[in-house]
């Protein structure tokens, strides 16, 4: 971008996180989620740092807060309250860490420890106190005026009214006249499900988060309403008075003085020991009895603290380290047509890349052209793009504010980029199609399916692999896998010997195969695993489903007239029945499926998240589909179980959410039994 285009980038970045801010701050509303906030927060400050000339007094990271309500009283501060700048990454901590010690002498950079403080989803709040009764309390505000708080925050049994009515033993320091502590208010996780449970019941639309709740919580103006929400309060500032070397040594003092403090919190010598502190944290934060976002992390030594004092909206010795993202903000590059084995047109969105979830994004899917009209997106926009367990991202809202009017338009193609075949489109679907059975990306799609793990399985067979095979001329369908030999392989580049030998041995293991896998091998439109399932059960052979009729089809449950069809159609097809006739010629032998007596699990629907340890999750689906039962990959309210093994990720805490019962890998295995 030149400079022009900068500008003008950063002013349409302020504009639209103004407006964002004042909705989440102000108003209690959202629009966009917070990780897309903080993603767009993120880019205006890189470039502001990048580019300190475009920097304004009314930049967004130069403010803190909002404004304060009308309905409460002013508070106005001598020490400003500030908010922190954000970092996502080991690179950018790495970066803040560089940013500082320019400020610093050789001595005070030796010197440099940190403190760790969970980041709590909530409120931040000021607690002034006169001969140790709490007198006045606060919300952040601006940063030097606030509002007027004080009878809400009276109800919240963590924030103590009387510091000289405690035992305190272990103090050093007595309570000073005057004293400022700083904190955080928020809701409890279970508290929060409750207060939402009621709000449904009444009819009435849910709070989107926790912070939403307290903020609204604390704000209301009847202080039974903020009793009747149960709020907790963690304290972590001590501010002017009280003389103290490190922040740690204020959190010492807080608690021995009466405040509640997060047991979490933890002293760390060395950015090795931050990163740690960070990674625990992620891993236990599902299981903490409130939301937390990332990590606050301080420079330790006050006086370092305060010398490096404040640039804009933030003291430069702390950041907060936020977990990784479920959304971003990132700009569309370009619209591709991925075409899929069926012959499906699906417009893919390449992206500026971007970090979700801890994984580097390049791609999103837009589903169809329909999709793209109801977004309205045009190449070159910047988007908020979204992520959930493994599957490809997808593009959630266009940010339209920040246009330039060099977005370009899409259109959808006529004609397949793979064979140039002309594409149909029927009136019951969204989908533009291929319709030509040796479209070239066709077939490869094909293979990747025949390959993969819930259906071959063939260890050291990937895509990579298949694309190679098929370039040299050494594959033609599926079955010429079976017919590969060690010397076909070994003057292909990087192919040695033994590399050769193990992969035409993992292909030849995989000859006896099951029949749903089977089934669900072939490809054939509109089967996945669970209808490959509900087959095999159904005709108990291949040759039985082979010789099937459209009344047998119908007959069977969730099976209706397009999945019949699709079967039909399949073994209609001559190129089918010859690729069958030569599968079974090189030695593929299909397992009958066997009848199960043993019900137990019927009607039972299982949902797996994160990593088992002593049985695959492949296996352990199919020992689930034996004894009767289901497996999706969609947690809802219709879901029985949820197996959670080793680092679960968000289908975990959506389970919590929705009470559906959650068991671990050894009480899942007891239920095999």
């Amino acid at each position: 971008m030149n400079k022009k285009e900068l500008k003008n980038r950063i002013d349409k970045l302020k504009n639209i996180i103004e407006y964002h801010r004042h909705l989440y701050h102000v108003l209690n509303k959202q629009e966009i989620s917070e990780a897309a906030l903080d993603s767009l927060k993120k880019e205006l400050f890189d470039l502001e740092q990048k580019h300190p000339e475009f920097i304004t007094s009314d930049s967004p990271t130069q403010r803190i807060g909002g404004q304060p309500l009308g309905e409460f009283k002013k508070v106005k501060r001598q020490k400003k309250m500030y908010s922190l700048n954000d970092v996502f990454s080991k690179e950018d901590f790495y970066d803040w860490q560089e940013r500082i010690s320019k400020l610093l002498t050789e001595e005070e950079r030796i010197r440099i420890d940190f403190y760790c403080e969970l980041k709590i989803d909530g409120l931040a709040i000021e607690l002034e106190y006169k001969n140790g009764i709490f007198i006045r309390g606060s919300t952040r505000g601006d940063g030097l005026t606030g509002e007027d708080v004080t009878q809400n925050l009276k109800t919240i049994e963590a924030i103590p009214l009387n510091l000289q009515k405690l035992e305190i033993q272990n103090s050093k320091l007595e309570i000073p006249e005057k004293l400022v502590v700083r904190g955080e208010v928020f809701i409890p996780k279970k508290e929060f499900e409750k207060q939402n449970k009621i709000l449904k019941e009444k009819g009435l639309p849910k709070y989107v988060n926790p912070r939403n709740i307290a903020a609204g919580s604390v704000r209301q103006l009847d202080p039974k309403i903020t009793a009747s929400r149960h709020l907790d309060s963690f304290a972590y500032d001590i501010v002017d008075e009280v003389k103290t070397q490190t922040h740690h040594q204020k959190h010492l003092l807080l608690k021995d003085w009466g405040f509640k403090t997060n047991e979490m919190n933890s002293y760390c010598k060395s950015a090795e020991e931050v990163f740690d502190f960070y990674e625990r944290a992620e891993k236990i934060r599902e299981k903490l009895p409130y939301e937390i976002d990332g990590v606050v992390v301080i420079i330790n030594n006050n006086i370092i603290f305060e010398k490096l004092g404040v640039a804009g909206k933030a003291p430069r010795g702390a950041v907060a380290f936020k977990f990784s993202q479920s959304q971003s903000t990132t700009i569309v590059e370009d619209i591709k047509i991925q075409v899929g084995r069926t012959g499906a047109m699906t417009p893919v969105a390449a992206l500026t890349p971007v970090k979700i979830s801890g994984i580097t994004v390049t791609r999103a899917t837009l589903h169809n052209e329909d999709e793209i009209k109801r977004l309205e997106l045009k190449i070159g926009d910047t988007v908020i793009v979204g992520r959930a367990g493994d599957v490809i991202p997808d593009v959630i809202k266009v940010l339209k504010e920040l246009r330039t009017g060099k977005e370009k338009d899409f259109h959808m193609p006529r004609l397949c980029p793979s064979c140039q075949s002309k594409l149909e489109k029927s009136e019951t679907e969204a989908l533009w199609r291929c319709h030509n059975n040796k479209c070239p990306a066709r077939q490869r799609r094909n293979f990747y399916h025949f390959i993969s793990r819930p259906a071959f399985n063939m260890d050291g067979l990937g895509p990579k692999i298949i694309d190679r095979l098929l370039d040299e001329g050494l594959i033609q369908d599926q079955g010429d896998l079976f017919a590969l030999k060690k010397d076909d392989l070994i003057h292909l580049e990087r192919f040695a010997d033994k590399s050769a030998e193990n992969l035409i041995s993992s292909i030849q293991e995989k000859k006896k195969i099951s029949l749903p896998r089977f089934i669900y091998s072939l490809g054939i439109r509109n089967i996945g695993e669970k209808t490959a399932v509900d087959l095999a059960r159904q005709f108990g052979s291949f040759e039985s489903l082979r010789r099937s009729t459209l009344e047998q089809l119908g007959a069977i449950p969730d099976i209706g007239p397009i999945v019949s069809k699709s079967i039909l159609d399949w073994f209609n097809d001559k190129n089918n029945l010859r690729l069958l006739d030569k599968i079974e010629k090189l030695g593929v032998r299909i397992e009958k499926e066997k009848i199960e007596n043993n019900n137990k699990l019927k009607g039972k629907i299982f949902v797996f998240t994160g990593t088992l340890g002593s049985i695959k999750r492949n296996l352990a689906k199919e020992k689930i589909r034996e004894l009767g039962g289901q497996t999706t990959e969609l947690v809802s309210a219709k879901v029985n179980f949820v197996v959670a093994g080793k680092e679960p990720g968000s289908k975990f805490n959506l389970a919590q959410k929705l009470g559906i019962k959650i068991i671990n890998e050894e009480a899942f295995l007891k239920m095999l039994l």
